[in-house]
């Protein structure tokens, strides 16, 4: 959430999720930023794309199971970024609806970064990219 509060962009947040998001979870979550302006709560995985399909977004996933690294990925305003539970990523049906699986380059021999830390990488470079830094 906070992340999302300092770029200025909406969050969406697909259930299950794996933190709570009871109203006390969400403020301490949020701190002194309070929620995104557009924070949005799907039910389902379904529901998600249901409220996608009826826009003109690319789904862009981030995943260690990706072969196209970020860096040679040229981002678009129109672009969803999508990221998966730290501990079991996302599920198959997931990655199929997927339009691009990028990945993060890291050391040889780590695994991969923290659900937050590749947020705030990827965020970066599609802000960066098509000019939405604030």
């Amino acid at each position: 959430m906070r992340l999302s509060a300092c770029f200025g962009v909406s969050l969406e947040i697909i259930e299950p999720c794996g933190f709570p998001l009871t109203s006390k979870a969400l403020r301490r979550t949020a701190m002194d930023y309070g929620a995104p302006d557009t924070l949005i709560r799907h039910k389902s995985w379904d529901n998600f794309v249901k409220s996608e399909s009826n826009t003109k977004n690319r789904l862009v996933l981030l995943t260690t199971k990706a072969a196209q690294p970020i860096t040679d990925f040229t981002f678009t305003k129109h672009d969803t970024l999508l990221f998966g539970r730290e501990s079991a990523g996302v599920p198959d049906e997931v990655h199929a609806h997927a339009n691009a699986r990028l990945y993060i380059p890291i050391a040889h021999g780590a695994r991969s970064f923290n659900l937050v830390s590749s947020a705030s990488i990827a965020l970066f470079e599609g802000l960066r990219q098509t000019g939405g830094l604030p």
